[in-house]
């Protein structure tokens, strides 16, 4: 269960990222406090890459994984634009619970394009989650 620890990890500098995000962006126009992370993960990204001796794998890349990798890279500048333009617009506390509406997606997706298995279990989770942000969406006195 190694995965659970970095989904942990990863969900926890996730509400730090918000909250450094929304007191970062203040004044900043959006695609600039992009343009700011975007380097600074660049740098990070590729320092991680040569200290864990990973450069080595980069001629074995397939094509395949490259255009994915592209695409994620793109859907990426995309989703931290809209969100820090939506951090200028909106409290942290309710773009956050929006921003998670991407897991119906997710596993709309995965099901569909992963062939990923969905239970009912799963479904009642994904609609419970959805229902949870939804609710703080409709119910802030920010709306």
């Amino acid at each position: 269960m190694a995965w659970l620890w970095w989904a942990l990890l990863a969900a926890g500098t996730a509400a730090a990222t918000t909250i450094l995000s929304k007191v970062g962006v203040a004044g900043v126009p959006s695609a600039t406090a992009t343009a700011i992370r975007t380097v600074i993960v660049l740098v990070v990204a590729w320092a991680l890459l040569f200290t864990q001796g990973e450069q080595r794998g980069l001629a074995q890349l397939e094509r395949r994984s490259i255009f994915f990798l592209a695409l994620s890279g793109i859907t990426t500048g995309v989703s931290w634009l809209a969100y820090l333009k939506a951090l200028q617009l909106a409290p942290a506390s309710l773009v956050s619970p929006i921003d998670k509406l991407s897991l119906p997606l997710t596993v709309a997706l995965a099901a569909w394009w992963l062939h990923e298995p969905v239970n009912w279990q799963v479904i009642v989770g994904v609609a419970l989650m959805t229902s949870g942000a939804l609710m703080i969406w409709y119910c802030s006195p920010a709306t």
